[in-house]
This record gives C-alpha cells, structure tokens and sequence, in this order.
C-alpha cells in the first residue's frame, strides 16, 4: 500500500502515542449528537467522528487545524488516512491509540 510522507512519520511503534480526547466525538459528546464511527488525529488525540456521521467532526478538526493524519478509532482497525494527500494506508497498532471495543454515541433521551 503506498504511503505519503505525513504517515510514514506515524506508521511507526517506537513514536510517542497521542491521547484521545475522550471515548467518543469530542463535538458529539458536548452536543448530545450521535456518530457513526470514530477517528483520532494522530497530531493531537482530538476524537472526532467520520464522514458518515451527521457532523463530520473528524474531516472539520482537519480543516481547523491542518492536522493531516486520523487513524481509526475503531477496535482491530489498523488504517490511516492523509487528509492532504488523500492517501489510506496500514499502520501498526499501538494499545494507547485503539480502543477496546466500539463506543456508542449517546442515545437522546425520551
């Protein structure tokens, strides 16, 4: 799988993990909104969620910051994707950054 160079910088064991900003979209999770599925940016640890969702909190993290990697959020998933240059590729896990099972969005009560 091809790589550009904004991920072969993270698509390595020995760097220093992000933080995720939470269990779940950061915006979501402050607005009582559901997703769909999740992404971390590999800059910062800002948990948005996917173009999927209704918000797309992940891609306007991107265009707020220029951050320019996500991974995925998501348990068993090892993908990551260059907003710039619009590459996917495999990387390897690291326990800090991948969640142990998939986080639900908050239901709306009522």
């Amino acid at each position: 799988m091809p790589m550009c160079e904004h991920i072969e910088k993270v698509a390595t064991t020995d760097r220093i993990p992000v933080q995720p900003s939470g269990p779940g979209c950061k915006e979501c999770l402050e607005m009582g909104r559901e997703w769909v599925h999740l992404r971390l940016c590999l800059s910062c640890g800002h948990v948005g969620c996917c173009d999927n969702s209704p918000n797309r909190h992940a891609t306007a993290h991107f265009r707020e910051t220029n951050h320019p990697v996500i991974k995925s959020f998501e348990p068993k998933e090892q993908w990551a994707w260059c907003f710039r240059d619009r590459v996917v590729a495999s990387i390897p896990e690291l326990p800090e950054e991948t969640p142990p099972r998939h986080y639900e969005p908050p239901r709306p009560a009522g």
